[in-house]
């Protein structure tokens, strides 16, 4: 067991390099959660190497602490929750003029009283966040798509090829040179070094020519399966979307609502799940606003039920409207990515809040996009105050999530 400290490294490609310099499958490696690449981010991990070896590692920007001996392999979601501190730069009024300290403070303060006059102390919409889905490339639920279609080609050709936002030109041609040629030999050529996941794809390509599934499974598979989880969580977040359109309450059942147990840590107890009805439905309300229960929305697949009335028309409109009413979520070819479904919380908990002003500033840890400054519809101001925000939240709860309810700004600020 060993507790590792990363200065912006994702955690797959983490887990990466720290098995080759181990020399051994990145399989024998475990972890419970993955963690933002632009952070510095503390988690355990579960290693099945010498003690000696993995303390001798040495790697840019990463801190390994050897815990100790274990024979518990960690697996995703097994912690409770995440401790965050986070800080917001350049905070700036809606027609862009800097604000300080105090009046961006009120403003957080305003808008923590409004969350909980609408949906109980401590309570947001539990959205998932957009690394889910790729925040600057949104390509996980189109591979997710391809797998459900058993369109292996398609999903390769979609991870490698779909362009983003905010690349770096040289990322930028090598997908465009990718989807519109296809060629294996120039795009290891000219693939960026960063892009380690695609190029052991293209090599697998190279030697094995049209062996999409072989190819697809070169990524490491915490990530194959985000690929249909993300699709899921699409379906989830237009489901909370459609029930904030309707009115309907986040919080309180109305009939034919599923409602769960929720424990200390924020995790559903799916076994004890029942529907709202007439007869039972003041009790189910009381739980949960108490917090004991939860109204949950649908993650779809190929055995989960969906709620029932006018919650399980919404459910059932959504699925129609992304075409996966009748998708059996089966990965004929890799069926290790076929999906059961599962319910999750339409509303999640946060604790530990504070807010405060950041008068400190590491010029050093600033981005060049900093340096820049705004662009057009970007909404900072370079001499705005900084806020330094702290909290703690259940796992497979977002951040990004209960920032943007604080920030108000577009997804592509953070």
């Amino acid at each position: 067991m060993a507790r590792v400290t990363l200065n912006n490294w994702e955690t797959n490609r983490f887990i990466g390099q720290l098995a080759k310099r181990l020399r051994i499958s990145r399989n024998r490696i475990w972890f419970s959660g993955t963690k933002d690449k632009r952070a510095i981010t503390t988690q355990l991990l579960t290693i099945d190497a010498n003690e000696n070896k993995v303390a001798g590692v040495s790697m840019s920007d990463v801190d390994i602490e050897v815990l100790g001996r274990t024979h518990q392999k960690l697996r995703l979601g097994d912690h409770d929750g995440n401790r965050f501190t986070i800080t917001v730069r350049g905070c700036a009024d809606e027609d862009g003029s800097p604000l300080e300290a105090k009046a961006a403070i009120e403003r957080v303060n305003a808008i923590y009283t409004s969350m909980e006059e609408r949906l109980g102390v401590g309570r947001f919409p539990n959205w998932v966040g957009p690394q889910r889905f790729g925040a600057t490339r949104p390509v996980t639920p189109v591979v997710g798509r391809a797998l459900l279609s058993d369109d292996l080609e398609g999903a390769v050709n979609a991870y490698l090829g779909m362009p983003g936002i905010h690349q770096v030109a040289e990322v930028s041609q090598f997908r465009s040179e990718w989807a519109e040629n296809k060629n294996v030999e120039a795009a290891l050529e000219m693939i960026p070094r960063q892009l380690g996941f695609e190029k052991d794809i293209l090599r697998h390509l190279k030697s094995k020519p049209d062996d999409w599934t072989g190819a697809f499974r070169r990524l490491p598979n915490s990530l194959q399966l985000m690929m249909v989880h993300s699709l899921q969580s699409e379906a989830f977040n237009r489901i909370l979307a459609a029930r904030l359109v309707s009115e309907m309450s986040l919080v309180e059942p109305v009939e034919g609502d599923i409602v769960a147990p929720v424990s200390d840590n924020g995790k559903l107890d799916l076994s004890k799940r029942v529907i709202a009805e007439s007869d039972t439905i003041g009790r189910l309300s009381r739980n949960c606003r108490s917090g004991r229960l939860a109204v949950t929305g649908s993650l779809p697949g190929g055995q989960y039920a969906l709620a029932e009335q006018e919650p399980g028309n919404i459910e059932n409109q959504v699925l129609k409207q992304m075409d996966l009413a009748d998708e059996h979520w089966i990965v004929s070819r890799i069926p290790r990515l076929s999906s059961k479904g599962s319910r999750r919380p339409l509303t999640a908990t946060f604790t530990d809040f504070s807010v405060e002003e950041s008068t400190e500033v590491d010029v050093e840890r600033l981005s060049e996009r900093w340096g820049n400054g705004p662009k057009e519809g970007e909404q900072w101001h370079p001499e705005g105050c900084a806020l330094r925000l702290r909290f703690t939240l259940p796992s497979g709860t977002y951040a990004t999530m209960l920032m943007r309810e604080f920030m108000r700004a577009p997804l592509t600020h953070y």
